[in-house]
């Protein structure tokens, strides 16, 4: 099985950007854990315990990382079982929407030695604050960032721009979308690229197991969007499933668009982080950028692009120093967690996840 990974959260310009909620939709997931603990408590263990129980029995599972660090799970989801687990701690708060039915809390503080942690209350505390103060700074750093990129999108996203844009998908439509798909169709909005302590990257396998053919857009000027969009309107009215990419940066505008159903997918790539494998057609879409106002403005658009990528840099530096901290935050609590209770907890939770029939 392809091993399929996604953000649901992203460290955007505007600060934490959640689509967790996609989670607690009632009318979509029959079962939603919610795991509840603090730093260091196992809630990624669990999970990925709970994964391998899954993956034992036969069964499909979708990963959702952590944005500020991709290395830890914050989510897993098991879409045969229609169900998930999720870390509901901040920023991603989860809140149950038909409790008792679909989602229950798994407490993990309980595996907590509280006595043993009591002398350590000062450090703590000092620690968190240092954590929290770093991500204050690289949310700074990406406002300021994301202000310059709209300047340019706003220079370069003209009229005549979009129009060649529209033309161009509306070619892609006829030619791919011949097929109307039975039955509803329904986009799921998932982050596939993210700004993290390792840079900015983007989960290329998780489009790669999904898709046979791709088509790289060559894009350092913003305007995939505007291509993306009206594919994904024409791929929801023919009755084609999706799932739609938000650009990190700009949560608003499509990045990336998959089509697991059409062994399909759409990816926008850039000199910092392009589509590493052949591409089933590679689309350059700079060149569909208005060739006066490109000349014209050089020095203004070479200025936002190079400042644009120092204050991204401080971000990641920033995230970086962030990750530092919660390290030490982990270190300070493991030795006081329970962790065969955790194992035991995840254990029982998975035998109670695989006893749900599959859809």
């Amino acid at each position: 099985m392809p091993n399929i990974q996604y953000f649901l959260g992203g460290n955007t310009p505007a600060g934490f950007y959640s689509l967790y909620h996609q989670l607690s939709d009632p009318t979509r997931t029959r079962a939603l854990y919610i795991v509840k603990g603090g730093p260091g408590s196992g809630k990624s263990t669990l999970m990925r315990r709970v994964e391998r129980h899954a993956q034992a029995a036969g069964l499909e599972t979708v990963q959702v990382l952590c944005s500020g660090d991709p290395d830890s799970l914050d989510a897993l989801i098991l879409p045969q079982l229609g169900a998930a687990l999720v870390d509901g701690t901040a920023p991603h708060v989860v809140e149950p929407k038909c409790p008792g039915v679909v989602e229950r809390y798994i407490d993990l503080s309980q595996y907590y030695d509280r006595a043993g942690l009591q002398p350590l209350k000062r450090e703590i505390l000092d620690t968190t604050a240092e954590y929290q103060g770093h991500y204050k700074r690289v949310y700074r750093c990406l406002g300021a960032a994301g202000e310059l990129r709209r300047d340019m999108n706003e220079l370069l996203d003209g009229p005549e721009v979009r129009q060649r844009l529209a033309k161009r998908a509306a070619g892609i439509i006829g030619r791919e979308l011949k097929r109307p798909a039975q039955g509803h169709s329904r986009a799921d909005q998932r982050f596939l690229s993210a700004v993290t302590h390792k840079g900015a990257f983007t989960l290329w396998n998780t489009v790669e197991g999904q898709a046979e053919r791709v088509y790289e857009l060559v894009d350092s000027c913003g305007l995939a969007h505007h291509l993306l969009d009206p594919i994904l309107t024409a791929a929801l009215a023919a009755g084609h499933d999706a799932v739609a990419c938000p650009d990190p940066m700009a949560p608003d505008r499509l990045a990336h668009l998959i089509f697991p159903g059409l062994s399909l997918a759409f990816v926008t790539s850039t000199q910092e982080d392009p589509w590493p494998h052949h591409a089933y057609r590679r689309l350059r879409l700079d060149a569909m950028a208005d060739a006066d106002t490109c000349r014209l403005n050089r020095p203004r658009l070479r200025f936002t692009k190079r400042v644009a990528s120092a204050l991204l840099d401080e971000g990641v530096a920033g995230l970086a120093q962030a990750k530092e901290a919660h390290d030490r935050l982990e270190r300070l609590y493991n030795p006081y967690v329970d962790f065969d209770g955790v194992s035991q907890t995840a254990d029982q939770l998975a035998r109670q996840v695989l006893a749900l029939p599959r859809e």
